[in-house]
Protein backbone atom coordinates (compact mmCIF):
# COMPACT_ATOMS: atom_id res chain seq x y z
CA UNK A 1 0.00 0.00 0.00
CA UNK A 2 1.84 3.02 -0.96
CA UNK A 3 1.17 6.50 0.37
CA UNK A 4 -1.81 7.31 -1.42
CA UNK A 5 -3.60 4.83 -0.29
CA UNK A 6 -2.83 5.12 3.27
CA UNK A 7 -4.26 8.84 3.20
CA UNK A 8 -7.08 7.66 1.52
CA UNK A 9 -7.80 4.99 3.84
CA UNK A 10 -7.05 7.32 7.12
CA UNK A 11 -9.18 10.12 5.24
CA UNK A 12 -12.07 7.81 4.65
CA UNK A 13 -12.28 6.83 9.11
CA UNK A 14 -11.81 10.86 9.63
CA UNK A 15 -14.77 10.68 6.77
CA UNK A 16 -17.01 7.96 8.59
CA UNK A 17 -16.54 9.64 11.78
CA UNK A 18 -17.39 12.82 11.20
CA UNK A 19 -20.57 11.46 10.15
CA UNK A 20 -21.28 9.86 13.28
CA UNK A 21 -20.31 12.52 15.45
CA UNK A 22 -22.67 14.67 13.31
CA UNK A 23 -25.66 11.89 13.73
CA UNK A 24 -25.42 12.89 17.13
CA UNK A 25 -26.80 16.11 16.62
CA UNK A 26 -29.82 15.18 14.15
CA UNK A 27 -32.01 12.71 14.53
CA UNK A 28 -32.99 10.44 11.15
CA UNK A 29 -31.27 12.06 8.55
CA UNK A 30 -28.83 9.32 8.28
CA UNK A 31 -28.72 10.03 4.04
CA UNK A 32 -28.59 13.59 4.55
CA UNK A 33 -25.42 13.43 6.31
CA UNK A 34 -23.67 11.42 3.77
CA UNK A 35 -24.67 13.44 0.94
CA UNK A 36 -23.50 16.99 2.86
CA UNK A 37 -20.39 14.68 3.51
CA UNK A 38 -20.10 13.78 0.50
CA UNK A 39 -20.00 17.01 -0.94
CA UNK A 40 -17.52 18.38 1.28
CA UNK A 41 -15.09 15.55 0.22
CA UNK A 42 -16.09 16.17 -3.79
CA UNK A 43 -15.29 20.03 -2.60
CA UNK A 44 -19.47 21.36 -3.97
CA UNK A 45 -21.30 23.95 -3.06
CA UNK A 46 -25.34 22.60 -1.95
CA UNK A 47 -28.96 23.36 -2.14
CA UNK A 48 -31.01 22.14 0.56
CA UNK A 49 -34.85 22.28 0.57
CA UNK A 50 -36.84 21.82 3.70
CA UNK A 51 -39.74 22.65 5.44
CA UNK A 52 -39.03 25.49 8.40
CA UNK A 53 -37.50 23.81 11.88
CA UNK A 54 -36.52 20.27 10.21
CA UNK A 55 -32.87 20.85 10.87
CA UNK A 56 -30.80 22.75 8.21
CA UNK A 57 -29.01 24.46 9.82
CA UNK A 58 -28.45 22.57 12.67
CA UNK A 59 -26.85 20.19 10.14
CA UNK A 60 -24.70 22.71 8.44
CA UNK A 61 -23.57 24.19 11.93
CA UNK A 62 -22.69 20.27 13.39
CA UNK A 63 -20.31 19.91 9.68
CA UNK A 64 -19.11 23.71 10.63
CA UNK A 65 -18.06 22.28 13.73
CA UNK A 66 -16.56 19.00 13.07
CA UNK A 67 -14.69 20.76 10.12
CA UNK A 68 -12.91 22.92 12.08
CA UNK A 69 -13.58 26.27 10.61
CA UNK A 70 -15.32 29.19 10.05
CA UNK A 71 -18.96 29.15 9.81
CA UNK A 72 -21.37 32.09 8.41
CA UNK A 73 -24.86 32.90 7.28
CA UNK A 74 -27.03 35.06 6.64
CA UNK A 75 -31.06 35.53 6.17
CA UNK A 76 -32.75 36.17 3.01
CA UNK A 77 -34.76 39.13 2.33
CA UNK A 78 -36.63 41.41 -0.54
CA UNK A 79 -34.38 44.32 1.03
CA UNK A 80 -30.95 42.64 0.53
CA UNK A 81 -27.96 44.47 -1.18
CA UNK A 82 -24.89 42.50 -2.67
CA UNK A 83 -23.14 44.78 0.23
CA UNK A 84 -24.54 43.55 2.21
CA UNK A 85 -22.64 40.61 2.35
CA UNK A 86 -19.72 42.65 2.42
CA UNK A 87 -20.19 44.84 5.14
CA UNK A 88 -22.66 47.02 7.56
CA UNK A 89 -22.69 50.14 8.52
CA UNK A 90 -23.77 51.35 12.11
CA UNK A 91 -23.07 54.58 14.60
CA UNK A 92 -20.26 53.43 17.00
CA UNK A 93 -20.72 54.17 20.99
CA UNK A 94 -18.63 57.40 20.24
CA UNK A 95 -21.64 58.21 17.88
CA UNK A 96 -19.33 58.01 14.70
CA UNK A 97 -20.77 56.11 11.41
CA UNK A 98 -18.23 52.97 11.50
CA UNK A 99 -18.15 50.28 8.68
CA UNK A 100 -17.54 46.61 9.65
CA UNK A 101 -16.91 43.51 7.29
CA UNK A 102 -20.39 41.67 6.73
CA UNK A 103 -20.78 38.29 7.35
CA UNK A 104 -19.31 36.91 4.03
CA UNK A 105 -15.92 38.17 4.70
CA UNK A 106 -15.79 38.76 8.44
CA UNK A 107 -13.73 35.12 9.04
CA UNK A 108 -11.60 36.02 5.96
CA UNK A 109 -9.73 32.77 4.34
CA UNK A 110 -10.87 30.23 7.31
CA UNK A 111 -14.70 30.62 6.21
CA UNK A 112 -15.60 26.99 5.15
CA UNK A 113 -19.00 27.52 5.44
CA UNK A 114 -21.53 29.93 4.23
CA UNK A 115 -25.12 29.67 4.72
CA UNK A 116 -27.87 31.42 2.81
CA UNK A 117 -31.07 31.10 4.51
CA UNK A 118 -34.15 31.41 2.03
CA UNK A 119 -32.35 31.97 -0.93
CA UNK A 120 -35.51 33.01 -2.75
CA UNK A 121 -35.82 36.15 -0.76
CA UNK A 122 -33.32 37.73 -1.57
CA UNK A 123 -33.01 39.87 -5.66
CA UNK A 124 -31.31 38.83 -8.52
CA UNK A 125 -28.49 41.09 -7.74
CA UNK A 126 -27.54 39.47 -4.52
CA UNK A 127 -27.76 36.11 -6.18
CA UNK A 128 -25.16 37.15 -9.03
CA UNK A 129 -22.68 38.24 -6.17
CA UNK A 130 -22.90 34.58 -4.83
CA UNK A 131 -22.56 33.08 -8.43
CA UNK A 132 -19.38 34.83 -8.54
CA UNK A 133 -18.44 33.55 -4.56
CA UNK A 134 -19.45 30.22 -5.93
CA UNK A 135 -17.38 30.32 -9.02
CA UNK A 136 -14.11 31.83 -8.03
CA UNK A 137 -14.30 31.74 -4.03
CA UNK A 138 -13.48 35.04 -3.57
CA UNK A 139 -15.42 38.48 -3.82
CA UNK A 140 -13.75 42.28 -3.87
CA UNK A 141 -14.39 43.95 -0.77
CA UNK A 142 -12.64 47.53 0.82
CA UNK A 143 -10.39 47.58 -1.96
CA UNK A 144 -8.95 44.54 -2.05
CA UNK A 145 -9.84 40.95 -3.26
CA UNK A 146 -11.10 38.38 -0.46
CA UNK A 147 -9.88 35.07 -0.92
CA UNK A 148 -12.12 32.00 0.21
CA UNK A 149 -9.87 28.83 -0.48
CA UNK A 150 -11.69 26.48 1.53
CA UNK A 151 -15.31 27.47 1.45
CA UNK A 152 -18.61 25.85 0.62
CA UNK A 153 -21.93 27.37 -0.15
CA UNK A 154 -24.79 26.20 1.00
CA UNK A 155 -28.38 27.52 0.06
CA UNK A 156 -32.30 27.02 1.14
CA UNK A 157 -35.25 27.99 -0.50
CA UNK A 158 -38.59 28.64 1.02
CA UNK A 159 -40.57 26.47 -0.38
CA UNK A 160 -43.88 27.27 1.15
CA UNK A 161 -44.44 30.38 0.67
CA UNK A 162 -44.45 32.88 -3.08
CA UNK A 163 -44.95 36.22 -1.79
CA UNK A 164 -41.72 38.31 -2.25
CA UNK A 165 -39.79 35.64 -3.51
CA UNK A 166 -37.66 35.61 -6.69
CA UNK A 167 -36.68 31.87 -7.97
CA UNK A 168 -33.00 32.21 -8.42
CA UNK A 169 -32.02 30.69 -12.02
CA UNK A 170 -31.10 28.30 -13.63
CA UNK A 171 -27.38 29.38 -14.13
CA UNK A 172 -27.47 30.05 -10.65
CA UNK A 173 -29.27 26.44 -9.62
CA UNK A 174 -26.26 24.75 -12.03
CA UNK A 175 -23.68 25.87 -9.65
CA UNK A 176 -24.60 23.54 -6.83
CA UNK A 177 -23.31 19.90 -7.31
CA UNK A 178 -26.31 18.77 -5.18
CA UNK A 179 -29.91 19.91 -4.04
CA UNK A 180 -30.84 17.60 -0.79
CA UNK A 181 -34.02 17.34 0.50
CA UNK A 182 -34.38 17.30 4.43
CA UNK A 183 -37.66 15.78 5.88
CA UNK A 184 -39.16 15.42 9.10
CA UNK A 185 -37.70 11.70 10.06
CA UNK A 186 -40.39 9.08 9.94
CA UNK A 187 -39.58 6.87 12.58
CA UNK A 188 -42.30 7.33 15.74
CA UNK A 189 -39.14 6.82 18.57
CA UNK A 190 -37.01 9.81 16.33
CA UNK A 191 -40.08 11.97 16.00
CA UNK A 192 -40.33 11.15 20.15
CA UNK A 193 -36.88 12.25 20.86
CA UNK A 194 -37.00 15.43 18.91
CA UNK A 195 -40.08 16.54 21.15
CA UNK A 196 -39.41 15.04 24.53
CA UNK A 197 -35.26 14.86 24.58
CA UNK A 198 -34.52 18.19 26.30
CA UNK A 199 -31.17 17.65 24.62
CA UNK A 200 -32.58 18.83 20.91
CA UNK A 201 -33.97 22.00 22.76
CA UNK A 202 -30.83 23.58 22.97
CA UNK A 203 -29.08 23.71 19.15
CA UNK A 204 -26.30 25.66 20.38
CA UNK A 205 -25.64 23.35 23.41
CA UNK A 206 -26.22 20.58 21.06
CA UNK A 207 -23.50 21.97 18.81
CA UNK A 208 -21.02 22.69 20.84
CA UNK A 209 -20.98 19.47 22.63
CA UNK A 210 -19.80 17.75 18.91
CA UNK A 211 -16.17 17.09 18.55
CA UNK A 212 -14.05 19.27 16.68
CA UNK A 213 -10.98 19.59 13.65
CA UNK A 214 -11.65 15.81 12.89
CA UNK A 215 -10.34 16.85 9.66
CA UNK A 216 -7.79 19.26 8.65
CA UNK A 217 -10.62 21.55 6.60
CA UNK A 218 -7.53 23.23 5.05
CA UNK A 219 -6.56 20.08 3.65
CA UNK A 220 -9.84 19.24 2.02
CA UNK A 221 -9.12 20.56 -1.37
CA UNK A 222 -5.82 18.40 -1.81
CA UNK A 223 -7.49 15.17 -0.06
CA UNK A 224 -11.08 16.04 -2.71
CA UNK A 225 -8.56 16.30 -5.63
CA UNK A 226 -6.37 12.89 -4.43
CA UNK A 227 -9.89 11.25 -4.27
CA UNK A 228 -10.76 12.28 -7.69
CA UNK A 229 -7.61 10.86 -9.46
CA UNK A 230 -7.43 7.48 -6.97
CA UNK A 231 -11.18 6.40 -7.85
CA UNK A 232 -11.76 5.28 -11.18
CA UNK A 233 -14.78 4.93 -13.78
CA UNK A 234 -14.60 1.96 -16.45
CA UNK A 235 -15.34 2.71 -19.88
CA UNK A 236 -18.51 0.62 -19.14
CA UNK A 237 -19.58 3.18 -16.84
CA UNK A 238 -18.47 5.95 -18.54
CA UNK A 239 -20.75 4.52 -21.59
CA UNK A 240 -23.93 4.10 -18.66
CA UNK A 241 -23.27 7.86 -17.77
CA UNK A 242 -23.46 9.39 -20.89
CA UNK A 243 -26.38 7.65 -21.83
CA UNK A 244 -27.58 9.02 -18.84
CA UNK A 245 -27.16 12.18 -20.18
CA UNK A 246 -28.42 12.03 -23.15
CA UNK A 247 -31.54 10.66 -21.48
CA UNK A 248 -32.18 14.29 -19.45
CA UNK A 249 -32.08 15.97 -22.98
CA UNK A 250 -34.55 14.07 -24.62
CA UNK A 251 -36.50 11.13 -22.43
CA UNK A 252 -38.59 10.12 -25.35
CA UNK A 253 -35.70 8.65 -27.09
CA UNK A 254 -34.84 6.12 -24.12
CA UNK A 255 -38.51 5.33 -23.95
CA UNK A 256 -39.80 7.69 -21.17
CA UNK A 257 -42.90 8.41 -20.34
CA UNK A 258 -44.82 10.18 -17.78
CA UNK A 259 -48.33 9.95 -17.39
CA UNK A 260 -50.09 13.24 -18.80
CA UNK A 261 -47.07 14.63 -20.73
CA UNK A 262 -46.08 14.84 -23.76
CA UNK A 263 -42.32 13.84 -23.52
CA UNK A 264 -41.77 15.34 -27.04
CA UNK A 265 -42.77 19.19 -25.43
CA UNK A 266 -41.67 18.68 -22.24
CA UNK A 267 -37.36 19.53 -22.45
CA UNK A 268 -35.92 22.68 -22.82
CA UNK A 269 -32.49 21.71 -21.79
CA UNK A 270 -30.88 18.77 -19.74
CA UNK A 271 -27.64 18.60 -17.54
CA UNK A 272 -24.73 20.75 -18.61
CA UNK A 273 -21.35 19.32 -19.03
CA UNK A 274 -20.90 21.00 -15.81
CA UNK A 275 -23.73 19.06 -13.86
CA UNK A 276 -22.54 15.98 -15.13
CA UNK A 277 -19.07 16.58 -14.57
CA UNK A 278 -20.27 17.17 -10.66
CA UNK A 279 -22.33 14.14 -10.51
CA UNK A 280 -19.03 12.04 -11.49
CA UNK A 281 -16.78 13.86 -9.16
CA UNK A 282 -19.65 13.15 -6.04
CA UNK A 283 -19.68 9.68 -7.38
CA UNK A 284 -16.36 9.04 -6.58
CA UNK A 285 -16.57 10.09 -3.53
CA UNK A 286 -19.61 7.91 -3.04
CA UNK A 287 -17.11 5.35 -4.11
CA UNK A 288 -14.20 5.77 -1.90
CA UNK A 289 -17.16 6.74 1.53
CA UNK A 290 -18.20 2.52 0.73
CA UNK A 291 -14.13 1.79 0.44
CA UNK A 292 -14.20 1.17 -3.34
CA UNK A 293 -11.62 2.42 -5.71
CA UNK A 294 -13.67 2.52 -8.35
CA UNK A 295 -17.60 3.99 -9.06
CA UNK A 296 -19.91 1.68 -9.45
CA UNK A 297 -23.11 2.01 -11.06
CA UNK A 298 -25.19 2.55 -8.09
CA UNK A 299 -23.17 5.24 -7.13
CA UNK A 300 -24.37 7.45 -9.73
CA UNK A 301 -28.18 6.00 -9.06
CA UNK A 302 -27.85 6.94 -5.63
CA UNK A 303 -26.49 10.49 -6.38
CA UNK A 304 -28.57 11.41 -9.71
CA UNK A 305 -31.59 12.49 -8.85
CA UNK A 306 -29.81 15.15 -6.26
CA UNK A 307 -27.63 16.33 -8.51
CA UNK A 308 -29.35 15.96 -11.81
CA UNK A 309 -32.78 17.20 -10.62
CA UNK A 310 -32.51 20.74 -10.13
CA UNK A 311 -30.58 21.32 -13.42
CA UNK A 312 -32.98 20.37 -15.64
CA UNK A 313 -34.98 23.11 -17.54
CA UNK A 314 -38.12 21.94 -18.54
CA UNK A 315 -40.33 24.09 -21.05
CA UNK A 316 -42.30 27.14 -19.17
CA UNK A 317 -45.46 25.59 -19.47
CA UNK A 318 -44.30 22.85 -17.35
CA UNK A 319 -42.41 24.52 -14.34
CA UNK A 320 -44.50 25.33 -11.96
CA UNK A 321 -45.13 21.33 -12.02
CA UNK A 322 -41.29 21.19 -11.77
CA UNK A 323 -41.82 19.80 -8.06
CA UNK A 324 -43.46 16.91 -9.37
CA UNK A 325 -42.83 16.57 -12.47
CA UNK A 326 -38.47 16.54 -11.98
CA UNK A 327 -37.93 13.80 -9.07
CA UNK A 328 -40.69 11.53 -11.28
CA UNK A 329 -38.43 11.88 -14.41
CA UNK A 330 -35.56 11.44 -13.00
CA UNK A 331 -36.55 8.22 -11.56
CA UNK A 332 -38.00 7.23 -14.73
CA UNK A 333 -34.62 7.50 -16.44
CA UNK A 334 -33.39 5.06 -14.36
CA UNK A 335 -35.57 3.22 -14.93
CA UNK A 336 -34.95 2.87 -19.07
CA UNK A 337 -31.12 3.35 -19.19
CA UNK A 338 -29.62 -0.05 -18.60
CA UNK A 339 -27.09 -0.62 -16.08
CA UNK A 340 -23.96 -2.06 -16.94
Amino acid sequence: MDRSDVLLADARQQALAMEQEVGRALLGQARAIRLVNTAVFARGHVLLQGDVGVGKTTLLRAFARVLGGAFARTEGTIDLMPGDLIYYTYISAEGRPTVDPGPLIQHGDDLAIFFFNEINRARPQVHSLLLRVMAERSVSAFNREVRFPHLLVFADRNRVEREETFEISAAARDRFMLEITIEVPQDEEQRRGLIFDPRFHDTDALVDALATNLVVHGELNALGALIQRSVQASDTLQQYALALWRATADPAAFGVRLPGINMAQLMLAGASPRGMSLLLRAARVAAWLEGRSHVAPEDLQGLFHEAVAHRLCLQPVFEMRRQDIAPALVAAILGQVAAP
